[in-house]
């Protein structure tokens, strides 16, 4: 082992130690919330590889003993030399902070995990962490213990498929309150994942069950089904949603709109697939934009403009009583309000 190895795993340590020291500045919280925020992130690098056209197949399977196995059909991460960190690519992306494909414009044109912490945090979090590479024809393996390899990169096997897997245990030291997943309040993350990008396929396995359960959740119907199962079982105007999807300055925009007979507004944002519920600007930019249009078309409606007093216009509450909308971009690179990524800045 080569004294620069060795070097390299104490700057390793040094960033790691800092998730382990306070891991609420990086996963939002240590209680069952920042639990499953570990299976999101790693979810999340799956996803930025269906989203970039390389995987349309995720499988999220909780196994017996709080471990959690991701798998996904994309390229692999690569295993061959960095060429500047002297250390295998898998190995910079489990164990540096701000090491990945996502900072590299070519690699991914827009992407989830953004800040480039996620499955190196999750690691630094895990009691112990697998990652299993398929791609150029091998099966390679490396493992860690809490964010530190105890094995290099190994060459297990031969295999024609290609795809990442990556497994691990969440330290319980950290998740002092439980480190037992929730089903249902991932399946509702995953759901959502699924109505986000039209076409992939996500499996979700229980495997913790005397008989194993598995879901498939697929909506080649996109956010107009997302709508649509957010509206159900209400009388609902127009009978379909409005779609709307463009692309301006690699800004990918795709909105669905629909009224029910209710008087609440139920907007749900979403930028590169995080779910922004705190809004941002893309929330009051379509505000705006949703009142503006409406007034302008009243205004071209001599009938309709009858039945208002002179200048009196159509306020934000009075265009969004009863509406549904779904508005989900992809942008290139987002300001965040902070790490969990809940407010577009």
């Amino acid at each position: 082992m080569s004294a620069t190895y060795d070097a390299g795993n104490i700057q390793v340590l040094k960033g790691l130690e800092a998730v382990r020291k306070r891991p609420g500045m990086y996963i939002g919280s240590t209680g069952p919330r920042g639990l499953h925020h570990l299976v999101y992130e790693v979810v999340d690098n799956s996803i930025d590889e269906a989203m970039a056209g390389y995987c349309d197949t995720v499988t999220v399977a909780l196994e017996k003993d709080d471990i959690v196995r991701v798998e996904d059909n994309g390229r692999g991460i690569p295993v061959d030399m960095h060429p500047t960190e002297h250390v295998s690519a898998l190995e910079l992306v489990l164990t540096r902070l701000h090491a990945g494909g996502k900072f590299d414009k070519g690699s991914y044109k827009v992407s989830g995990g953004l800040h480039g912490v996620g499955v190196s945090c999750v690691n630094a979090l895990s009691t112990w962490m697998e990652a299993t590479v398929i791609r150029d024809g091998h099966i390679y393996r490396q493992k860690f213990e809490i964010g530190v390899p105890k094995t290099k990169v190994e060459e297990i096997g031969n295999s024609d498929a290609h795809g990442t897997t990556i497994r691990w245990k969440a330290d319980k030291t950290i998740f002092t309150e439980t480190t037992t997943y929730d089903y249902d309040v991932l399946k509702l993350r995953l759901r959502e994942l699924a109505f986000l990008n039209k076409g992939i396929v996500i499996k979700f396995r229980d495997e913790r069950l005397e008989n194993p359960k598995e879901e498939i959740l697929k909506y080649e119907g996109g956010i107009n089904e997302f709508v649509k199962d957010l509206n159900e079982g209400k009388p609902v105007v127009p009978p379909e949603p409005i779609y709307i999807n463009e692309e301006k300055d690699e800004v990918i925009t795709e909105i669905s709109i629909q009224y029910n007979n209710s008087y609440s507004e139920n907007i749900h944002t979403f930028v590169n697939d995080i779910n922004t519920r705190d809004g941002g600007t893309h929330l009051d930019g379509f505000k705006n934009a949703l009142t503006y249009v409406l007034n302008k078309s009243l205004d071209a409606n001599e009938k309709l403009k009858k039945s208002f007093e002179k200048d009196e216009k159509l306020m934000g509450e009075d265009v969004r009583s009863g509406l549904t909308a779904v508005i989900s971009m992809k942008v290139p690179e987002p300001e965040f309000e902070g790490q969990t990524k809940e407010k577009l800045g």
